[in-house]
């Protein structure tokens, strides 16, 4: 925990309870977790703990550079403690979503086209090698559709 005091400071962040227990949270479940997720893990732990207190906390977070906030493949936004370029694959059979640790230099100019990048994001969707498996065990846990989308791609692939 003191880790996490330290790096709270070093961004000139007063390190209370409950944002050492959400940057804790953070570090240790690199699932890319929603606001309201986090919220869940927490309030158990911290009965006083509220969404608003961690949608700010977040956004403090954000701002001081110690997180990253992603919009993947929807509306709704997740945050990962990975500050470091790297892929993102999102399975579209379990949900998954997974940190690739793969190099690109998909836009290692300044400008393009005139236009100066500061930032960029490569996002891929498929399905993990966990449910590419053809498994009976994996498959009879999803649902109708799930399988069905497997079906589809093994038949492709053959």
């Amino acid at each position: 925990m003191q880790d996490i005091i330290e790096i709270l400071k070093e961004h000139n962040i007063a390190p209370s309870m409950q944002r050492v227990k959400i940057l804790e949270y953070l570090q240790n479940n690199r699932i890319h977790p929603t606001a309201d997720i986090i919220y869940q893990a927490l309030m158990d732990e911290i009965p006083t703990l509220s969404k608003t207190t961690v949608y700010n906390t977040l956004n403090a977070f954000i701002e001081k550079g110690i997180l990253v906030a992603l919009s993947l493949f929807e509306n709704e936004v997740r945050y990962e403690y990975n500050t470091d370029p790297h892929i993102h694959f999102k399975c579209s059979i379990c949900g998954k979503i997974y940190d690739l640790d793969k190099s690109y230099d998909l836009y290692k100019d300044d400008f393009i086209d005139g236009h100066k990048v500061t930032e960029h994001h490569v996002n891929l969707k498929g399905i993990c090698k966990n449910c590419v498996k053809p498994t009976t065990r994996s498959t009879q846990r999803l649902p109708e559709i799930a399988k069905r989308k497997i079906t589809k791609f093994h038949t492709l692939r053959s």
